[in-house]
This record gives structure tokens, sequence and C-alpha cells, in this order.
């Protein structure tokens, strides 16, 4: 069914999440239909283009391609090809696996084949946004704090902070693991919880006389946890160094108690020297020593189980279920945009933006139903990411080298499985 009425649609979160999403919305719109009317909201007073490295894996990429922003990124050469990450233990420096990203052929997995790419969340969301630029039915507007969310049957009124508001058919939250539109609106008590482990991070130089062990990204294994040293850009004149490990709360509660822990760089670092001491590769404890900007994050999780949606708004990404990293939570991020993005645009398509009376919550249990599998068995797969950087003894360190190169040969074909995939054409059912 034609209609001449823009669907309006408001996202909170101007982050990767809700800027993919825009794109999303605006790829898979009917063809019978202008263009939704999308204005995201930010509470920050600009995108937030600092953080560490995310590795694009292909089906990540191939998802960026459809939408517009790979070529953004390839144009402003952000970012490093990553064919594999390969596996150290940190003390014999040996290579005792890898997870590859070749294909059969060596030029990638999928059609079109396609690698990975280790890349800075910045130049990403940088890539993103010079892509959101070319569309005007997006708006971008930042520093809006969300302060009430009010539904009603027939639209969402925003209200701010700065005591405007603004009125759309319906409301999507992009706004992460500590969600407003969740907390406020969508289901409060679902709280976020601390999962026991931190993500430390800088950058250091690459210095002349180190000559980095692995060819793009290499994943350290020590008692005290995992290590990743990583090429960033392509050119490699500067290591990514990211750690995965256990870290007491030590009755940190509030964002602000771990604000100001994650601020004190010198204490994550001394933690560092401490837990990856002994590595065989010397240039390992001098990236530590010279990374610059270093922080620690600590990461959060949601149940596995929750409510994504009400009648007229819908969570999306980190908001809805947020998880520990385990490899391809990127790549998890845009498919949620696209396949919603294709059963919204299937819904409008069909009621004429709900002009027949259909409501949009049909939409919503649609994508849910497509949905929900795949993502608590990625949630149960993440469990394992906090099983595997818990601090271990010196038998339990020999254990998980020989455990690890067999999980990933056991595990390859159902990683290469998603890799391939593009839910840009699968069957949505609905």
């Amino acid at each position: 069914m034609a209609t001449t009425k823009p669907l309006r649609i408001a996202i909170l979160g101007g982050g990767i999440a809700g800027l993919t999403t825009a794109l999303s919305l605006t790829k898979f719109s009917p063809a019978n239909a202008p263009p939704p009317l999308i204005t995201i909201y930010e509470i920050r007073p600009q995108p937030a283009t600092i953080g560490g490295a995310v590795n694009l894996t292909p089906n990540a990429l191939r998802l960026l391609s459809h939408l517009g922003a790979l070529q953004e990124i390839r144009s402003s050469n952000y970012g490093a090809e990553c064919p594999a990450v390969e596996v150290f233990d940190i003390y014999s420096g040996t290579k005792i696996s890898e997870s590859s990203f070749r294909g059969p052929d060596g030029k990638g997995l999928g059609t079109p084949p396609f690698t990975a790419l280790r890349i800075t969340r910045g130049e990403a969301l940088k890539g993103v946004l010079a892509a959101i630029s070319k569309h005007p039915n997006i708006a971008l507007i930042c520093g809006k704090k969300t302060t009430k969310i009010h539904e009603t049957t027939t639209d969402v009124t925003l209200t701010f902070a700065d005591g405007t508001s603004s009125n759309s058919d319906i409301l999507i939250g992009c706004d992460g693991i500590h969600s407003v539109t969740r907390l406020t609106h969508v289901e409060p008590e679902r709280t976020a919880t601390y999962s026991g482990i931190c993500n430390a991070f800088g950058f250091a130089p690459l210095k002349a006389h180190q000559k980095p062990h692995f060819e793009a990204s290499g994943m350290n294994f020590a008692r005290g946890g995992m290590l990743l040293t990583s090429f960033h850009s392509a050119a490699k004149d500067s290591i990514y160094v990211g750690a995965l490990m256990q870290v007491p709360d030590d009755g940190l509660q509030s964002r602000d108690g771990w604000k100001a822990r994650g601020a004190d760089a010198e204490k994550t670092r001394a933690d560092m020297l401490a837990r990856y001491s002994g590595a065989k590769e010397p240039a390992i404890e001098e990236w530590i020593r010279d990374a610059q900007d270093l922080f620690l994050w600590p990461v959060f999780t949601l149940s596995k189980h929750g409510k994504w949606a009400t009648d007229r708004v819908m969570l999306i990404g980190d908001s809805a279920h947020a998880m520990p990293p385990q490899g391809e939570s990127t790549g998890i991020v845009f498919e949620d945009g696209v396949l919603f993005a294709r059963v919204l645009a299937r819904w409008m398509e069909k009621s004429g933006n709900g002009s027949d009376g259909t409501p949009v919550r049909e939409a919503f249990d649609a994508y849910e139903t497509l949905r929900r599998a795949r993502i608590e068995t990625a949630w149960d797969e993440s469990q394992s990411v906090v099983k595997t950087v818990q601090e271990v003894g010196w038998l339990g360190h020999r254990i998980k080298m020989n455990i690890v190169p067999w999980y990933l040969w056991w595990t390859r074909g159902y990683r290469e499985k998603h890799f391939v995939e593009d839910v840009t054409t699968c069957e949505i059912g609905y």
C-alpha cells in the first residue's frame, strides 16, 4: 500500500548503533513511500570519537558497505586490514592458533569477500557520520538529555532537560548499556550488572627497534588475562594495546566511581605490567609502558532475557542485549539495525505507515521473533570470554593453552557461517 506521509522516527543515541540504524532505516525504506524523517538525539555536545579499537569482521564490513559507510572509511584510509587474529602464549611467545578471515582463496569470506578491519571506534564513527551527512532525511542533534518519554496510542513525546520536546511516530533506543529508553520507559527494573572484567586500552608508538610478533593482530594469553596487541591504522606506526582482565569492583558501584578509577592511568598501567610480566616478546612490556591515553573501562552486561519493546518504542543493540565482547559484537549491532529496518519497511509497505490501522507493534514483534534466538546464542557464547580471562595459576594456564587451539578449530565452521552471512538478503519471515 502506497503512502505519501513519511514516518517520523526518533532515535536516542548518536553512537555507532544509532547512526547505523538510521542509515539502515533509510537504505531499506519502501520505494513507494518517502524516506522516513529520522532525528537522532545525542546527550553529548558532539558525537564521541574517542575509545579503543574494534575488529570489524567480514559480516560487519559487508553491512557497512551496503550502508555506504565502508566507502567513507576506505576513502579516509582508516583502520588496518586484519586477515587473522593470531593467538599466542605470552610466556613462550609461541603461536598456538589463529582465527582467520582469509577464506579458501585468501581473499576473504562471503560474497563479495571481506577479511576484517581493526579500527578505532573514533574513526569508525567518523566514517559513519560521513555517510549520514549525505542523507537529508537524517538529522543529528547533540546536547540533548532526555528527561521524560511519554507514549500514547498514536505517538511518542520526548522531553529534554533544556525544556524543549519532540514528537515522533516511533522511538528507537540505541543509547547503550545504561539506556535512558530502557531505564525510564521500556523496562526500568532491568539494570546493568558489572561482569567482573574490565577492558584496559591505550595506544603505543611503534619504535624502530621493535618487531611485532604478529602480522596484524595478536591475542596474547597470560595467567592474568588476555592482552591484544594490534595495528589499527594503515601506517602501522602505532600499536593498540587492549587487556581483558578480572578486576574486583572494590565497592565502585556507581558510574562516577568507575570513571574515577578508569582515569587513573598509572594505576592501570601498573596493574597491566604486573599481569603481563614475563612476556617472551620484550616489546609487549614496552608497549604497556609507552601506551598513551590509557584507560580502564568496566564491562557491564544485561540479563539474557528482557523486554525489548512497547507499542511504539524499540530497543536496539546494547540497550536491549549488552554482553561481554566475543569477537563480533559490533557486527551484531549492525545486523540488529538492518534486520529491524527491513522488517519495519515490510510493515510500511503493508500498512501504509499504519494508515490501514495495523499497529507498528506487529513489526516490532516480527523483529523479535526473527532476532531473539541469535542474540541469546551470542549471549551464551559471550560467557566463555568471562571464563577465558579469569586469573589462573601455571597449571591452569597450560591447560588453557591446550584447549584454546582445539576450541578455535572446533568452532571455526560455526564462526565462518556468521561471517559469510548477509542479512540484507536473508528471509525475514514477515
